[in-house]
């Protein structure tokens, strides 16, 4: 069940998102205060934030720049009467995922944060903040520190090669197929026809692979990659 922070001083408003979360099958925290909620969402076993803007205490910008700072990947959706585009720019700049204008309908909302819950599932997300280091049988990949070895032979990678390779960890033992993998790693700049992926999980082979066992990256024929200890 996944635990969503809802930061809303309207207490009606709040009681009536909670109720409908709950219905869905969501576990809810409420608060109406701005201090407070940022000590909420900063909390373990947080998987998205609700976040109005106007709030006693420090308003919602505040809050969201805190939090993305601190969770890189956890999900934030504004919630706001405050619907200027200049409100919605600097809402995204600091990092919300999405942003919806008050009044608004529940069932868009229920739609935004399953989008936003999918896509947070699919970049592993749902790992604890703290977990930065990933390990498959003798790789080791710091997410923090950026450091990669097999056994105890650092690798080095290009900024891309660490992208494709975090992605593929936290994922590890799922197939994905290619556009999965070029829609997190070369985001909406990707050429269906292009071999990009092929080339650089031919770049990783060579470098995690090619001189150590066991062999981590897979191919599925006609379904994608998979790295995983066989």
């Amino acid at each position: 069940m996944e635990n969503i922070v809802i930061v809303e001083d309207d207490r009606r408003i709040a009681q009536t998102i909670s109720r409908g979360l709950q219905e869905e099958g969501y576990s809810t925290e409420v608060v109406y205060e701005g201090n407070s909620g940022r000590q909420a969402a900063m909390k373990a076993g947080v998987d998205l934030l609700i976040l109005d803007l106007n709030l006693p205490g420090i308003n919602g910008f505040e809050i969201c720049r805190s939090v993305r700072a601190a969770k890189p990947r956890l999900p934030i959706i504004i919630l706001s009467a405050w619907g200027e585009i200049e409100d919605k720019e600097e809402g995204l700049a600091l990092g919300a995922d999405d942003y919806l204008v008050k009044p608004f309908d529940f069932r868009e909302l229920i739609a935004r944060i399953k989008v936003c819950l999918r896509r947070s599932a699919l970049m592993g997300a749902t790992i604890t903040e703290t977990d930065k280091v990933w390990h498959v049988a003798n790789l080791t990949v710091n997410v923090a520190t950026k450091v990669v070895r097999r056994g105890e032979t650092v690798i080095n990678l290009t900024a891309r090669e660490f992208m494709l390779l975090e992605y593929l960890i936290r994922n590890q033992g799922r197939v994905l197929n290619k556009l999965a993998i070029a829609e997190q790693v070369w985001s909406s700049h990707y050429d269906s026809n292009s071999t990009v992926v092929e080339v650089y999980i031919n770049y990783l082979r060579k470098k995690i692979d090619r001189d150590f066992t066991p062999k981590l990256i897979h191919t599925r024929l006609g379904l994608g990659y998979v790295l995983k200890e066989e």
